[in-house]
């Protein structure tokens, strides 16, 4: 009989808000509450989620990430993480992000002689590029990651754009996964849709809304939407309507564009999660996701699930979640004429409030097959057979 599949989780990023982090607590509460043996290793002064398997070790040192202020760099306490991981004695160490916790999982698993799983949640070599544009920089650290992720017994991708990306900095596509994509959609309903919402915001109720939501950044391909915005504002008021850019999230690119948009209705709400962000969602009419180097867009799914429309990029795996021309457009961003392309997109679904219906219904239908019930299952039975592989 197989050994009880046991994970160990380590991640430098829990406590934060985005995508990345919703998906690992979602992780650790679903193993909870299907009794699975997993826990999760984190080192962060940040306030932790409330879940028995969540384990937060004080960190020796933290400061904040240079340029991203609600990011914090943390050293874990190496002895105390190791001595607990041996405690726990997992039959699979799982690495969620290549940081100074990720790294004491790796001596962990090594000194244990426990197989590695983890899942590339996070481009950095993209990262390098948009925030540097500095080839050594891209170059150093794409071979940095590939020599990381050679030592996985297996490597989830969130999209099979992503897998070949993986192939590129070297990893044998032997090891990579594509993992069943997939979010928490009992959370995101577009009947949750409440124009008073608006009044806390000073927004017009009756007003069209554009939301982005994500971390406010370069590398989300911001100074794009930054651009275009005055021009989808000036055509939709010469149609005689009037359209709202509402930003969730913040970031080190916020300052910039709030500033470069205060007359040109734009409105940044900042962090927000829960019921409240649900119902902002379910509040606007289309979704506009400029990124290029997101691994999945966990974001997209949740606005399809809300009944948005959702205009995205050809680069990264949201396109891959998008039924292009049912549920939103995908569109290039590197051509001559991307830019008006995106505009005349933007402003005729604005115009188009029966489009916006019939695509919206397409995108909540759509999103029902993106269980994190199907993805959590996927996920734990790779676990599992990577242990039993071990065991034999």
């Amino acid at each position: 009989m197989p050994p009880t599949t046991r994970v160990l989780k380590f991640t430098d990023t829990l406590a934060d808000i985005n995508g990345v982090c919703r998906f690992i607590q979602n992780i650790a509460q679903t193993a909870h509450d299907t009794n699975r043996e997993l826990k999760v290793f984190t080192s962060t002064r940040l306030d932790m989620p409330q879940v028995d398997n969540l384990v937060n070790f004080t960190p020796i040192f933290a400061m904040k990430m240079p340029g991203y202020d609600t990011l914090d760099f943390a050293l874990p306490p190496l002895i105390a993480m190791l001595r607990a991981a041996d405690e726990f004695r997992p039959t699979v160490i799982h690495i969620s992000t290549p940081g100074p916790v990720g790294m004491v999982g790796m001596l962990a698993a090594k000194l244990m002689g426990v197989p590695i799983v983890g899942v590339y949640h996070t481009d950095f070599p993209a990262y390098i590029d948009e925030l540097f544009d500095n080839r050594f920089a891209s170059s150093a650290i794409r071979l940095l990651m590939g020599t990381f992720y050679k030592q996985f017994r297996f490597v989830f991708s969130r999209s099979a754009d992503y897998a070949h990306r993986l192939e590129s900095i070297g990893i044998d596509k032997d090891k990579l996964i594509r993992l069943t994509p997939g979010f928490d959609n009992t959370k995101f309903d577009a009947t949750l849709r409440d124009p008073s919402i608006w009044d806390q915001h000073a927004i017009a109720r009756d007003s069209i809304k554009a939301v982005f939501c994500g971390r406010v950044s370069t590398e989300k391909n911001l100074p794009m939407l930054e651009a275009i915005w005055p021009k989808v504002v000036e055509r939709v008021e010469q149609a005689g309507k009037s359209i709202d850019l509402i930003i969730v999230g913040d970031g080190p690119y916020r300052t910039q564009m709030e500033s470069n948009l205060k007359d040109h209705h734009a409105h940044f709400l900042g962090f927000r999660n829960g019921i409240e962000l649900a119902t902002l969602y379910a509040s606007c009419d289309l979704f506009i996701f400029p990124s290029t180097t997101d691994t999945l867009g966990q974001v997209v799914m949740e606005s399809q699930a809300s009944g948005l429309p959702v205009i995205a990029t050809d680069q990264g795996g949201p396109k891959e979640i998008i039924n292009d021309g049912s549920t939103g457009f995908v569109l290039p961003v590197d051509q001559p004429d991307s830019n008006e392309r995106w505009i005349q997109t933007i402003v005729e679904l604005a115009l188009d409030a029966p489009k916006r219906k019939t695509m919206g219904a397409a995108g909540i239908e759509a999103m029902k097959s993106y269980t994190f019930a199907e993805s959590f299952k996927h996920y734990w039975q790779v676990h599992e057979r990577v242990g039993n592989l071990q065991s034999e």
